[in-house]
């Protein structure tokens, strides 16, 4: 579909999307990432009914078929970002991934993987997808073709081991690191594609730009120091910018490790001081 966003008078963008996002707050977050803005979003658009009048967007449905025109503009509040207006039904703690509920919180540590390794899925998973690959390899029908989507319960569980293990490189994946997981995604498991895409995985891609939102909401609220101080606007309503890493940093505020505190770890760093004293 293309698009005219209209950010200013003196800043209109054109825009095409091959796979049209199902929500609203998902195409705040494309609009985010291709047009490089930040911040709580207003999107408006153009409506026939009204004779091309502004009106809010709040359902897809609402936009016109093949092309529409778009108006942008940052909400001034001091209310949470985007980050932390994730519905709290998709917030459940007792749904969090293992990484969450094991002895400490996944660590970014590792540099970015190219191509990225499409982590093992859970067996009934592994199964489905495999069953997929087989009829897509008998006669090209993809998983997509019986409900004209992937089953949510199938989606959802995809796109949770994703996150995790993406969150274990990088905190913020970019947009074209995304784009880069969805495209191996696909490589592996070719049932996945998306019908009407010229690559095949563009909505997953889109996808997990949204994912690791609301990923990094989840480790926001179980306690992630890193996330607590990074997040886009505090409570206060004073908007900061994010503490990225310098060189030779892994992240910018590491969660302690698992029965250390910072008090247990400036006892040790005390330790071997002394120890370097006597060499």
């Amino acid at each position: 579909m293309l698009f005219r966003v209209i950010l200013a008078p003196d800043d209109i963008r054109r825009l095409h999307l091959e796979i049209l996002p199902a929500r609203v707050e998902e195409l705040m977050i494309i609009l985010q990432q291709e047009l490089g803005l930040e911040g709580l979003l207003v999107v408006q658009f153009e409506d026939p009914a009204f004779g091309n009048e502004l009106c809010n967007l709040t359902n897809m449905s609402d936009l016109p078929e093949e092309r529409a025109t778009l108006k942008v503009f940052q909400k001034q509040t001091s209310e949470p970002s985007f980050d932390s207006q994730i519905s709290d039904t998709s917030l459940d703690i007792a749904s969090l991934p293992s990484a969450l509920s094991g002895s400490s919180t996944p660590v970014c540590d590792r540099p970015w993987p190219d191509p990225f390794i499409v982590p093992k899925f859970s067996s009934d998973v592994e199964l489905r997808l495999k069953h997929g690959n087989d009829a897509y390899h008998k006669d090209g029908s993809l998983l997509s073709d019986v409900s004209n989507d992937v089953p949510k319960e199938l989606k959802s569980d995809i796109l949770d081991k994703l996150a995790e293990d993406m969150y274990a490189f990088k905190t913020h994946p970019t947009s074209a690191e995304c784009g880069l997981v969805a495209k191996s995604l696909i490589d592996k498991y070719p049932c996945l594609m998306e019908r009407g895409s010229s690559c095949g995985w563009y909505g997953w891609k889109y996808r997990l730009v949204f994912k690791m939102g609301n990923f990094r909401q989840k480790l926001r609220i179980a306690g992630s120091l890193e996330l607590s101080v990074n997040s886009k606007q505090p409570a206060s309503g004073k908007k900061r910018k994010r503490q990225k890493a310098r060189k030779s940093e892994v992240n910018f505020l590491h969660d302690f490790p698992q029965g250390k505190s910072s008090t247990t770890l400036e006892e040790e760093r005390c330790a071997l001081e002394s120890e370097m004293k006597k060499i």
